[in-house]
């Protein structure tokens, strides 16, 4: 086994502090299907792939009504997410830019449709500090996936036993 980082559904997926029922929001619903929708349209009407269609939409000198659309249509997802949390004063200000050498330090995200990164900085501390609220509500109930015993270990191995 390589020493790097590696991508680990029990570390990254599992515990990610998703908003409270976010599988049966019809706003999230909406947003999603609308999105994949346009999308999936997209993709046929140029036949392009998903790697070309995404160039495309982050390249601003791409300037299609249909790119522009799905710009649109993300921003609009972003905000519906963001709503989902709560987090209504930021969905209202959620407003993606083309970063460049003037807005972005961050090498990696200039040239991109993002975020700024004081907005970027604000909803991870609040997912974090969301993230941390969990699992203490977790330890209390004994339910942390690090406690011996704790209901989500036993349910594991049971499945583990049925398989």
């Amino acid at each position: 086994m390589k020493d790097d980082s590696r991508y680990n559904i029990g570390d990254c997926f599992e515990t990610f502090p998703f908003p409270l029922d976010f599988e049966s929001s019809p706003a999230l619903d909406r947003a999603g299907r609308i999105y994949h929708e346009h999308r999936s349209a997209l993709m046929v009407s140029r036949n392009e792939g998903m790697t070309k269609i995404y160039n495309r939409f982050q390249d601003p000198a791409e300037t299609g009504e249909d790119i522009q659309r799905l710009r649109e249509l993300h921003a609009a997802m972003d905000r519906a997410v963001l709503e989902a949390y709560g987090w209504n004063d930021l969905a209202e200000s959620a407003a993606p830019i083309f970063l460049d050498k003037n807005s972005e330090d961050d090498h990696a995200y200039q040239g991109r449709l993002f975020w700024p990164s004081e907005f970027r900085d604000e909803v991870l501390a609040r997912l974090l500090a969301l993230n941390a609220e969990r699992h203490s509500e977790e330890v209390s109930l004994g339910t942390a996936p690090e406690m011996k015993g704790n209901a989500r270990q036993d349910e594991d191995a049971e499945l583990e036993d049925v398989e």
